[in-house]
């Protein structure tokens, strides 16, 4: 399994739409940097939030999930509360192959704000928009910009495809679009 470069991933987006809209260099002035880096692709947070909230003093349960945990947000900017989180989606939509598995990461200009980035990994044959966590890790107010750099993507090419993919399997947030709360099978 090998880390893929800025080649692979430009081939890869521009025939096969792993990544669309794809940007197809780094586009960094006045803004949080986005597109495609050495090894990787800088993803951007799109202008729509989910902010969690206690105004409705519910439990946050990962199996039965209420949506009144979060307050919805659209914005040029959000603004997560101290010690507190958001959801987002990323203005990409991917299309993993079978043979790949992509790893994201905060981006260091939000992580020396305190701000973490969280997502879990891109399994091969995954497709959608990207569900992204934002945590506030400080006591203060965390400001977050739409449509600029919020996470880098790396993916690893398998030395074979998957036996079974996140596809095969039916996975649950397969295809999302938008921001896709937690949900269990029933």
């Amino acid at each position: 399994m090998g880390l893929k470069s800025d080649k692979w991933i430009k081939n890869m987006s521009l025939k096969k739409a792993m990544i669309v809209p794809f940007v197809d260099s780094q586009v960094k002035r006045g803004i949080i940097s986005y597109g495609v880096s050495s090894y990787g692709y800088d993803i951007r947070v799109a202008d729509e939030y989910q902010i969690f909230t206690n105004v409705n003093s519910t439990i946050v349960d990962p199996k039965n999930f209420e949506s009144c945990n979060v307050v919805h947000h659209q914005g040029e900017t959000c603004i997560v509360p101290p010690n507190s989180f958001a959801l987002a989606r990323t203005i990409e939509y991917f299309k993993i192959p079978r043979n790949v598995l992509a790893i994201c990461l905060g981006k260091s200009t939000y992580a020396r704000c305190g701000i973490i980035v969280n997502v879990t990994p891109f399994e091969p044959e995954f497709e959608g928009h990207i569900t992204i966590e934002i945590s506030n890790t400080t006591p203060l107010p965390a400001k977050i910009y739409s449509n600029e750099g919020i996470a880098q993507v790396l993916f690893f090419e398998g030395d074979e495809p998957c036996e079974i993919s996140y596809k095969d399997r039916g996975g649950k947030y397969q295809k999302q679009t938008g921001i896709t709360l937690p949900k269990v099978i029933k």
